[in-house]
């Protein structure tokens, strides 16, 4: 039987009682409903801390405290929208693999299509500040694994995030976005377009943040859980060594998850992260199709018959079946260069046109979106 929402609204709200500790005195039998009903003694006995004990005293004996204040704007905010949830741990539209770590979310708040949070998903993460190449990479394995039965999680961020929401988006799949605010903020805002379309094509926002809470840093973290908890697994595509996405990564591994990681060019910084991962046990890959074999034993029930995923080293649908046409000079110069970045001197020599010739060459390959800019030259990214 479903608790009621709004009592674990009330645990989730109680100061110095976190997610694990919540989640272990419920599977001892503390439902919210007895905890909050407990006297002072029983308390101490369990051994909460004094300001914990003095906040759950104040729930009993005042309806003005915090707790309540809390609870009454959580339900005002889902009586608002027609699509807004209360999730508690225990309902039935709770993901099943989230509710399974070590300190799951006492309650979600949730915006869309809740059935999506049921089908089986797969996280891709990634720098803010990707290259062309990451966001063409994070954008094609999300489409190809859409397409092939996944729902794709991620957090909403600039950069690669963004690009694997979008992805969804433009064939009307669902995916499923993670806030590191409450529910009711959106961030960053630029995203906010995005966001209304991940909620018209049958997805949804999902965040265990009360409401009003602010895009602060201990916040990401907690969003990080909630995206690797979720998925059965887990995919990098660019990544500096400190970063938000080797933190999920590394909570995916710390929750039983696959972790898979994209390699990328030894003098870019954003693949030393995917590379220290793939030290570490992650599972180095080049196309989708890999991530489908290496899940199809645990996922196989939901994936797609027939699904054929070729190399999932694709661009956005403007790219995507569109045959790029390069001219003869282009090509000369393309067969020149590598996924290594390589200097306008080096290619003049190698290619045989002047700096002037290839200057015009390189910009017109950029803006077919085959070459990209990089500090000390240029690199392909197809």
């Amino acid at each position: 039987m479903t608790a009621d929402p709004k009592d674990w609204i009330a645990v989730a709200a109680l100061p110095c009682l976190g997610p694990a500790s919540i989640k272990r005195l419920w599977e001892h039998g503390w439902t919210p409903e007895k905890l909050l009903t407990a006297s002072t003694i029983e308390w101490q006995r369990l051994g909460l801390k004094q300001k914990t004990i003095d906040a759950l005293n104040e729930y009993q004996h005042s309806s003005q405290g915090l707790i309540h204040t809390t609870i009454a704007n959580a339900l005002q905010w889902q009586s608002s929208y027609d699509d807004a949830h209360l999730l508690p741990i225990t309902h039935g539209d709770y993901p099943h693999l989230l509710r399974e770590i070590y300190d799951p979310p006492p309650i979600l708040f949730v915006r869309g299509n809740v059935d999506a949070l049921s089908l089986p998903q797969i996280a891709i993460v990634g720098s803010r500040s990707a290259s062309k190449s990451g966001l063409k990479q994070s954008y094609g394995f999300a489409l190809e694994l859409a397409q092939n039965g996944l729902v794709i999680n991620s957090g909403l961020a600039l950069g690669v995030d963004a690009a694997a929401h979008k992805a969804c988006v433009d064939i009307s799949k669902p995916t499923l976005a993670v806030f590191g605010t409450g529910i009711d903020r959106m961030y960053p805002a630029r995203n906010r377009v995005l966001a209304s379309e991940i909620l018209q094509n049958g997805g949804a926002w999902i965040s265990e943040l009360f409401l009003g809470a602010p895009p602060i840093a201990p916040h990401f973290p907690k969003r990080n859980r909630l995206i690797s908890g979720m998925s059965a697994g887990v995919l990098v595509v660019e990544a500096a060594p400190k970063s938000g996405s080797l933190i999920t990564a590394r909570m995916a591994m710390e929750h039983g998850r696959e972790v898979f990681a994209l390699p990328g060019p030894l003098n870019n910084p954003l693949s030393r992260g995917c590379h220290l991962l793939i030290k570490e046990g992650a599972v180095l890959v080049e196309t989708a199709q890999e991530m489908v074999d290496q899940l199809a034993p645990l996922l196989g029930c939901y994936l797609n018959e027939g699904s054929d995923l070729d190399s999932a080293h694709l661009g956005p649908p403007a790219e995507q079946g569109v045959r790029v046409e390069l001219s003869g000079d282009e090509i000369q110069v393309l067969e020149q260069m590598g996924y290594e970045v390589c200097c306008i001197d080096q290619l003049s020599v190698q290619s045989g046109f002047s700096i002037a010739e290839l200057s015009q060459i390189l910009v017109a390959l950029e803006l077919k979106g085959v070459v990209e800019q990089r500090e000390g030259g240029y690199i392909k990214c197809c």
